[in-house]
């Protein structure tokens, strides 16, 4: 048995691993269209915070991990599928036979339609290589501008603070965070931002990029423009699919994929930031892009290739952020549900928020502010799909008891 996986992120890195241990006489490749060694994205902020050296963004840091376990790592890009001869090409010209494939390519940035958008000093930051270039051309002082305040940009709004430059946020949305956070959650973080020193300009576009003085002029809508050593793009990303046109896989948001992770086309899987797979609860399939997705996606996804029939119950929609020391989170549909209730407290001066929402007498969302004690309690509500009885008016009165709540409902 051949099995192919295209992506050396987590779960390519997972599914190869499950793949060894749950088929051990197949031959497990892993293709990577980076020069490196498998990495997390979500350890480049830390690097560019200088928390850890480069070799600590490493997926595993055993320098024979792979090997020892027959994993045979290959760097190319796939350029074609052909699933009617079980092949993928490369663009090197290689070509890999499979007879199980998973489809684990990520994402990748998306620059705005803006002139001057890809002049130098205008970096993303999604790669090790991104990662390079934005250490090199930093130091304390620089003037920055980060484009896009969403859940990667603010990550990265952390690292290039902890890098000690003046920093100025531009979103395009009328508040930080607008896919996480209500008008009064992201506001709210946009507060404590500035109040750390950074200038944030929400409900404010570029509309052009200019080379000026060894630096970058941006001209904006809605503010003055703003002059930058350097320009960091987080105006989102788009899955890594073009390579399967032509192969009959279903593709929407992401790579359509059903509960074991199986793709229409027989033979080919999906698992990460690539995949619309089941949300929990209601299984709409939807794309979960966050690391614990894609490592269980991965871990399912193969199983199921290797004949282990593993069914998957879906992703919970989470995230968790720290802004400059303001932790922050969201769950499932935490902009409410239809015919659903809704309870909110807020303490803006301590910057504490907390908003739950209730589909019949079961937790449908929340988003929370400053309450990391509420995170896991939240997580498990939901999850566990508890029916709250009484407890969903006690919570309408005072949401901060939800941990009475969980204790008392899940004993």
């Amino acid at each position: 048995m051949q099995h192919v996986i295209i992506g050396a992120g987590p779960a390519g890195v997972i599914a190869a691993e499950t793949l060894r241990r749950s088929d051990p006489g197949a031959q497990v490749t892993i293709v990577g269209d980076e020069p490196e060694k498998p990495y997390s994205r979500m350890a480049i902020p830390y690097l560019l915070a200088e928390n850890v050296p480069e070799e600590g963004t490493r997926l595993r840091h055993d320098g024979s991990h792979y090997e020892r376990r027959g994993i045979v790592l290959r760097s190319g890009r796939a350029s074609r599928v052909d699933p009617a001869g079980r092949s993928v090409s490369l663009e090197d010209g290689g070509t890999l036979r499979y007879d199980r494939l998973l489809v684990a390519t990520g994402s990748h940035t998306v620059r705005p339609p803006i002139e001057g958008a890809e002049l130098a000093r205008v970096e993303n930051c999604w790669t090790l290589a991104d990662a390079r270039r934005i250490m090199e051309g930093t130091r304390p002082g620089s003037k920055v501008v980060l484009m896009g305040a969403g859940f990667i940009g603010c990550i990265i709004l952390e690292a290039l603070v902890a890098r000690g430059v003046e920093l100025t946020v531009v979103e395009l949305a009328d508040r930080m965070l607008a896919r996480m956070m209500d008008e009064a959650g992201g506001d709210m973080i946009a507060r404590w931002c500035e109040g750390k020193g950074v200038r944030v300009l929400t409900s404010t576009r570029a509309t052009a990029l200019e080379e000026a003085g060894g630096g970058i002029r941006l001209h904006l809508d809605g503010a003055g423009p703003v002059v930058a050593d350097l320009v960091v793009c987080a105006t989102g990303v788009a899955p890594n699919v073009d390579f399967l046109a032509g192969s009959g896989v279903e593709i929407a948001d992401g790579v359509l994929v059903d509960h074991h992770l199986r793709t229409n086309v027989e033979g080919i899987h999906a698992a990460g930031d690539v995949a619309q797979g089941p949300a929990f609860p209601g299984g709409a399939r939807e794309v979960h892009a966050i690391q614990p997705t894609a490592s269980e996606h991965g871990r399912i996804a193969a199983r199921n290739m290797a004949g282990l029939e593993t069914p998957y119950r879906g992703s919970l929609s989470m995230n968790v952020l720290n802004t400059l020391g303001l932790v922050s989170s969201s769950f499932g549909a935490w902009m409410g549900v239809e015919g659903g209730e809704r309870a909110v407290v807020a303490d803006p001066e301590r910057f504490q928020y907390l908003r739950l929402e209730f589909d019949g007498d079961h937790l449908a969302g929340a988003l929370a502010i400053g309450l990391t004690r509420h995170v896991g309690v939240i997580r498990g509500l939901m999850q566990t799909r508890v029916s709250l009885g009484s407890w969903k008016d006690t919570l309408k009165k005072n949401p901060h008891r939800v941990m009475d709540a969980y204790l008392d409902r899940t004993q």
